[in-house]
């Protein structure tokens, strides 16, 4: 077979390739059920905290802190998956959302049924959610370092593109998904179990159909995995942990590098506007069209569902074709997000919403890729993968903050945020104009 094969039916190996059909779609399975489960999570916690009776801004910090987690463990767990078994710390990540999932449901659940009072119910929320971020991101790294060592160099950035692109995928499947498992008894908390049900059946799948890595085989490669960022609406990957991953591990780079600086500074505001707006938006759907928290669940997830249908659109069928420079991205990606978010400021209705977050989204969908590839160009073959791993946390650092002072502004005033975010956006494209180049 010539190098552009990538995936073998499962048959025994032949020369130059040791993936077959069977264990890519294993590895992708993990990827997929963290990605959706996160997204489904997303989706219902604003009508669980209205339900339950907890301030918006306790809710929104309760879930994102798992972010923090995974912005700061991410990186060692892509060192560990070069030094341990990839099958092992995959299961540890598929394992950690597992038990993170049922623990947080069953914390809702009692908050649900009044067993525990509601800041008592999202403490311990907050400390079994904090499995997920602490864990969750050893499945991206150990899957993609496993994938790179049974791969051909020539082939390995197709093969880890279509793996990360399960993150993309969830981030839809997971809305779609959601309404549909509130199920009697469990009520809102249902998505929580039935991920973890499904994501135990992909545990149990990997140990028995994944082979084991621990020992070299004939036809391994070298290959090692890369922090990718928190799996969160609108937020599909664009590229840096998959150079990340192709690429030697070369000398650290910092932010403050100046040919990447400004790069870097770029995506950092694009993203704290796209993280605070995010934090509100189950909110605003709930109170903009004065829906009961039990039921909002379907409408959230139709805006989640545009928003993520949008991002991908940019990033897989529009930027493709426009051939835009990094510069245009950032720069008309910020206006056409701004715009967005005022449509979505002034809606009374849900198709308004839609339509506001959707153009917010698609112009999201550009910023990313534009500061990703910006600073790519800005440096040499030999630091493509040190810039990779600071592209990665760039796009995971606004999570840290920028929800909680989303949801402050939103306590204010439910436009504030929205506001906000255009006004800095706008602000974004005028410095673009004139400082990147």
């Amino acid at each position: 077979m010539g190098d552009e094969m990538l995936l073998l039916p499962d048959r025994p190996r032949v020369a130059g390739s040791a993936l077959t059909t069977r264990h890519f779609l294993l590895l992708y399975a993990a990827m997929l059920v963290a990605a959706a489960g996160n997204t489904a999570l997303q989706s219902v916690m604003p009508a669980i905290g209205r339900e339950i009776g907890i301030a918006d801004f306790w809710v929104t910090v309760s879930y994102t802190w798992s972010a923090v987690l995974w912005v700061i463990l991410a990186p060692y767990w892509a060192r560990q998956s070069d030094k341990h078994g990839r099958k092992a710390l995959t299961l540890v990540g598929v394992g950690g959302f597992i038990a993170a999932n049922m623990l947080c449901g069953l914390a809702l659940l009692a908050g649900l049924k009044g067993v525990l009072a509601g800041g008592l119910t999202f403490g311990a929320f907050a400390i079994c959610r904090a499995i997920y971020g602490s864990l969750g991101s050893a499945t991206p790294s150990a899957t993609q370092a496993y994938l790179a060592s049974r791969t051909r160099r020539t082939s390995r950035v197709e093969a880890l593109s279509a793996l990360s692109s399960s993150f993309s995928l969830g981030t839809i499947v997971g809305p779609a998904l959601a309404p549909l498992f509130v199920l009697p008894i469990v009520g809102l908390a249902g998505p929580l179990f039935v991920f973890a049900l499904i994501a135990v059946i992909v545990f149990v799948a990997i140990v028995i159909g994944l082979p084991d890595d621990t020992k070299p085989r004939h036809g391994h490669r070298s290959g090692h995995g890369a922090a990718m960022s928190y799996p969160s609406l609108a937020s599909a990957p664009t590229g840096a942990s998959v150079i990340a991953a192709t690429r030697p591990r070369g000398k650290e780079l910092s932010w403050k590098d100046p040919r990447i600086r400004r790069w870097i500074t770029a995506g950092v505001i694009a993203g704290h506007a796209q993280a605070a707006t995010l934090a509100c938006i189950g909110f605003f759907v709930i109170d903009r069209l004065h829906l009961a928290p039990h039921g909002s669940e379907e409408e959230i997830s139709i805006v989640m569902m545009a928003g993520a249908a949008a991002t991908l659109a940019a990033q897989w069928g529009l930027i493709p074709r426009l051939h835009l420079s990094s510069r245009s991205l950032i720069l008309w990606g910020s206006l056409i997000a701004a715009s967005g978010l005022v449509v979505t400021m002034f809606a009374s209705d849900l198709y308004g919403i839609v339509l506001g977050f959707g153009l917010t989204s698609l112009g999201f969908g550009f910023t990313r890729p534009g500061f990703t590839s910006g600073a790519s160009l800005a440096v040499p073959l030999a630091e493509q993968g040190s810039v990779a791993g600071v592209v990665t946390a760039a796009n995971g650092s606004p999570y840290v903050l920028a929800p909680g002072v989303g949801m402050l502004l939103y306590a204010a005033d439910p436009h504030w945020p929205f506001a906000a975010g255009a006004a800095l956006l706008v602000g974004l494209a005028l410095w673009a104009r004139g400082r990147l180049g």
